[in-house]
This record gives structure tokens, sequence and C-alpha cells, in this order.
């Protein structure tokens, strides 16, 4: 017996507003029900797949749930005995319901899509400075794609509304007073889009990339589509506007390579032989594993008053490695010199001369 034959025959005595509540209510049960069976049993077939796989089922999770329970409600505004008026009104609600999915379902195939090509990419390698540039370009365009498929759905289901189809026009050509309104409320947020699309094109900046910006080292951790987060040496998160690092000037340490160079400063007497010291530093860095086996070399850079100035220069594969590999150094040929050289830290001297005045006549100054 179809369903609509039996609520004419049975339910009859109940109002219509009832007999749709109840359908409604059954239809939803149903159409959550019936989803969450099939991801379960989705879930424990690829249970042994791979980590991609999973991620793909919780990312179509939403979008599946929002079709079922759109074609459970169509069903049931079939079926229920409602007036014409509410009948409309549920078709319409579907309708926007079915424009929202259809916007969703771009968003998660952008993500999917995205995913699928930063698969090729490995950031989990000293070198990664591709991967980083690819894995930049796809976050900002991803972005970007995000919020031009927002603007386009919400223009699509405010022109099935009458009283605001004007305004969906408007999200959709820019055009009319109610355009101009918009595009200047959306200012900020096109401006930084667009520097968004610029950042991601000219690559000033990537993901982990190494900068120096008002006065703070750290690491770039996320771009957004307004700011940036840096993450610093001590763990704290410097928020910089997206516009910074396309007006200001700032200093990114891996652009080209995450290979750097460091250096460590000694201070010493004049007495200290250059050799033995040069001889104790390549000692030290190439027994240490932070070094990349490229750059090692001391140099005497200065020469004040009082003391040499030895700059001690090493290279490692990444910012992080080459922080260990000074500090280390700093501490090995500190301990060096504490031990082998006492008499080669940095001093003053003072001549004493007897008080007759025989310094002034030829006389050996006093010790």
């Amino acid at each position: 017996m179809p369903l609509h034959t039996f609520i004419e025959r049975h339910l009859s005595w109940a109002p219509p507003w009832i007999v749709g509540l109840v359908l409604v209510g059954l239809a939803l049960t149903v159409a959550l029900g019936l989803h969450d069976l099939l991801v379960k049993a989705v879930g424990r077939s690829i249970r042994r797949r791979s980590d991609f796989t999973r991620s793909l089922v919780v990312r179509t999770r939403g979008p599946s749930r929002l079709a079922l329970v759109i074609f459970a409600l169509g069903w049931v505004a079939q079926i229920a005995p409602l007036s014409p008026r509410d009948t409309r009104f549920i078709q319409h609600a579907l309708l926007v319901g079915f424009v929202v999915l259809v916007g969703w379902m771009v968003q998660t195939a952008l993500d999917i899509g995205s995913a699928l090509y930063m698969r090729r990419y490995r950031t989990d390698v000293s070198d990664n400075l591709l991967a980083r540039k690819h894995l930049t370009q796809i976050r900002i365009l991803r972005r970007a794609l995000k919020i031009l498929v927002i603007i386009l759905t919400a223009g699509v289901a405010l022109m099935t509304i009458p009283a605001v189809r004007q305004v969906g026009v408007s999200l959709l050509a820019a055009g009319g007073a109610a355009g101009i309104i918009v595009g200047l409320a959306l200012q900020p947020v096109l401006s930084n889009l667009i520097a968004g699309l610029q950042i991601a094109l000219t690559q000033p900046i990537r993901i982990d990339d190494a900068v120096l910006i008002e006065g703070e080292f750290g690491n770039v951790e996320e771009i957004t589509g307004t700011y940036v987060v840096v993450r610093l040496w001590d763990l704290r998160r410097l928020v910089v506007p997206l516009k910074y690092f396309l007006d200001q000037p700032f200093q990114n340490w891996t652009k080209e390579s995450s290979q750097l160079l460091g250096s460590v400063m000694l201070y010493v007497d004049y007495s200290v032989p250059v050799a033995a010291v040069r001889a104790k530093f390549d000692e030290v860095v190439r027994a240490s594993p932070l070094w990349d086996g490229q750059v090692a070399n001391l140099q005497v850079t200065d020469a004040r008053e009082r003391t040499m100035e030895l700059r001690c220069l090493m290279s490692a594969r990444n910012s992080g490695e080459l922080a260990d590999l000074r500090s280390y150094v700093r501490e090995q040929m500190i301990t060096f010199l504490q031990t082998e050289m006492p008499e080669g830290l940095p001093r003053d001297r003072i001549e004493v001369f007897p008080a007759d005045g025989a310094g002034e006549r030829g006389g050996q100054p006093l010790q």
C-alpha cells in the first residue's frame, strides 16, 4: 500500500500540520540513521587503508549527511498532506539547501584535490623548499577559491528569495547600488585576498620559512586570508597582517634554500695561537652531527686594542639545527680556552715602574 494512501485512510483524523511534523521527524530519523550506518560500514572497510582514505571519509561525511536530509525532506514534501503554501515553503527551503549543498561539495572537492596534489611532495625532510613552495600556493589559492565559492553560493541562494534577489544579483555581478555598498564593505577582505594571491604567485614567504621581522626571529606557521602567524623561537606567536609582507621589508632566511650559515664570535688575547684554535674548531664542528659538511672556517675578523676577534663560521641544514650547532660550538670553544689556554682569555695589562724613575732612564718595568 502506498504511504500517502495509508495516511489518507488511517491518519485523516489528525490535523495536517501534525501529520507533516511526524513525517518530517520520521524522515530525518531514517536519513540520519541510514547515514550513520553507511559511515560505520565504510569506516570498517577502510580501517586498514591509508590515512588519506580515512580523511576522505571524514571530509565527505557532512555533505553526504546533508544530501540524505534534503532527499528525505523532498520525499516528505510530496506525500505529506500540506497546504500549497506550506508545500511551496518547504520546496523553496530545499532549493536553498541544495544550493548550499553544491557549494559545500565544491569546497570539499577543493580540499580533496589539494590533499591529492600535496601527496607528491614531502615536507618532513630537511631541504623541503619545493614542498613548502607548493604547500603555500595550494593553501592560499584554496582559501581564495573557498571565499569565491561562498560568495557565489550566497548570491545564488539570495537570488531564490524575491525580497533580496537584487542583493544576490549584486554579489554575482557586482552591479548597482547594492553592489557598491557590498564592495565597500568587503574592501579589506578583497585587498587581503588580492595580497594573498600575490604572495601565492611571487612567494616572498612560504610555510615554515625562517624569517626575521620586527626584530623577532621565527618560522612561518600559517598563512590565512588576512594574516600570517609566525612561530617565534620561544613558542610565542607573532600575528602579522598579510599586506605587511608586500609593503614592508623583512628578512627571509630560507628564500632559496633551507641551508644556513651561522657564526660564533670569540674575543681572545693576542698571545693565543690562532692555528691551534682553528684546529680545535675544525675538530669540534666535524664531530657534530648537526654540521652539514659544507662550511667550517675560522678567521681573524678584527684586531682591537686589547683583544682579537675570531669568527667561527659554520653551516647547517636548517635554522633549528644551526641554532643548536652554534650553541654547541660556543660552549666547546669556551671550555677549550678555559682549560688549554687560560692565558688567552681577554685581560688588561698594567706596567709598573719603580718610584725612582728607573723606567724613564731605560730600566725594566716591574711585572
